[in-house]
């Protein structure tokens, strides 16, 4: 099938390269990537044709907000347009009544693979109506390995499965960050870190793909000593909590791997410094001084 992507980082460049070893005519659009096949959104939609398929792969929030307002006016009835993105899935079904309008399709594609995607395939978590899944659905086979995607629901469904994706990421990560924390902390054993995560890999009830990345990690840098221990979040991790919270429903794990990350980027803690203080008071326990800060 002929398709646009709107695009070229990480994600949408090795799509778009996956998608053309598959076979698929791909048309690109991306501000800055010098490879693109198109100079604007407006070039992009004149060289697909009816019934188009456009395809976003690009930042959630304005910049995905800002394409598909420009890019609606440009289509057609029994068009689609798929937001592939880390979007919200409250803006994916907001953007689907707005589509829907126009009388053009819209799917919500949850994608997961990141960098790997390319060589083992990426798994789609796709939301919309059946028509719109199965106009994009030859793709999607290309895109996924075996058994790698599915329509898992209505407009919304498949951000909002990303989402929770994403939220459960969370919490393995951090699973297996403070594992390995205790592991190097015992300095009784000496333990090898990578050999370790090697071996949880054949047999273990922990295995997992993300134990494998993080031996490939260890392999490269045994002590990690060239990383520094800040965690970013890409928002997916907070809109899992609060959706939880207005749900009521409890995802304590979830929770505190989120809450772990922002205690990764504090130099110092001044949470840390009251409990210091506080002891120091009822307690006459020590107190450490404060490090002098670096001359500006």
């Amino acid at each position: 099938m002929k398709l646009g992507m709107v695009g070229l980082g990480r994600m949408g460049a090795n799509m778009v390269e996956r998608l053309r070893q598959g076979g698929h005519e791909v048309e690109t659009y991306a501000r800055t990537a010098p490879e693109r096949t198109a100079d604007s959104l407006v070039e992009l939609a004149t060289k697909l044709e009816q019934p188009r398929v456009v395809w976003l792969m690009i930042p959630s929030g304005d910049p995905t907000e800002k394409a598909f307002q420009t890019l609606l006016p440009l289509l057609e009835d029994g068009d689609t347009v798929v937001d592939g993105g880390n979007s919200n899935f409250r803006d994916s079904m907001r953007r689907a009544e707005q589509a829907k309008a126009k009388g053009v399709s819209f799917l919500d594609a949850g994608v997961s693979g990141g960098v790997w995607g390319l060589a083992e395939g990426y798994c789609v978590m796709a939301g919309g109506e059946e028509s719109a899944f199965q106009a994009v659905e030859p793709a999607l086979a290309t895109l996924a390995p075996e058994g790698g995607y599915a329509h898992v629901g209505p407009s919304g469904s498949g951000h909002f499965v990303k989402m929770v994706h994403n939220g459960i990421e969370y919490g393995l990560m951090e699973a297996y960050a403070e594992g390995f924390e205790l592991l190097q902390g015992i300095p009784d054993f000496e333990l090898d870190l990578q050999q370790l995560a090697a071996l949880w890999q054949h047999g273990s009830v922990v295995r997992s793909w993300l134990l494998e990345l993080l031996d490939r990690a260890l392999q490269a840098d045994p002590g990690l000593e060239e990383i520094r221990g800040y965690v970013e979040d890409s928002g997916e991790g907070r809109w899992t909590v609060h959706e939880a919270v207005e749900a009521a429903v409890p995802v304590p794990v979830l929770a505190l791997s989120l809450f772990a990350r922002f205690s990764s980027r504090q130099d110092e803690s001044f949470a840390a410094k009251v409990n210091a203080a506080l002891r120091n008071q009822f307690g006459g326990h020590t107190v450490e001084a404060a490090k002098a800060k670096a001359a500006e």
